[in-house]
């Protein structure tokens, strides 16, 4: 038996879509997507999405690099290999500069993409809104909506109002 996954409505424009986007926010949903074919600039504001964390993992993972190249070349120099050669300190920062350096850009790159992989849920092998025949013309020419059923403001019946007032085609429930 397949539930109901959620409904899906289709704009032509891209000022259609914005619009829409705006109404669904103001309405108070908070589990909906936009579907397009290219990115819209601006969308986001009007969907209400507040900044990415991503940006959190980059900078835990550039200071993790950056402390363990200091780290590493500390240890090596203090308690490694403690070898004092033409007067030279046991550690210094300008020696362990170039480790450092390369480490932070390094774990840097890694956090951003494993933190990106992580915050949108990824590899994500199936999601139901493919299995739906729209979905097609959503990479091609085609704006929409899609509002899920697991929203707490979920009502199929107000849902579709909001979305038909809103400039909405082509409205139909999608199954999970």
């Amino acid at each position: 038996m397949n539930q109901n996954y959620g409904i899906i409505a289709a704009f032509d424009t891209t000022p259609e879509l914005y619009h829409a986007c705006e109404k669904v926010r103001d309405a108070g949903y908070s589990q909906w997507d936009a579907l397009t074919p290219f990115p819209v600039h601006g969308l986001d504001a009007a969907m209400g999405m507040r900044r990415s964390n991503v940006p959190r993992f980059s900078l835990a993972g550039g200071l993790t690099g950056f402390c363990t190249g200091m780290g590493f070349i500390a240890w090596l120099g203090l308690s490694e290999y403690p070898l004092i050669v033409g007067g030279k300190p046991m550690f210094s920062p300008m020696f362990a500069f170039p480790v450092s350096y390369e480490l932070t850009i390094l774990f840097t790159a890694f956090a951003t993409i494993f933190g990106m992989f992580f915050l949108n849920q990824l590899p994500m092998h199936y999601h139901p809104v493919m299995k739906a025949p729209q979905f097609v013309r959503a990479m091609d020419d085609r704006f929409y909506i899609v509002i899920e059923a697991n929203d707490p403001k979920f009502n199929a019946t107000a849902i579709r109002d909001l979305l038909a007032k809103a400039g909405g085609k082509d409205i139909v429930e999608l199954e999970s």
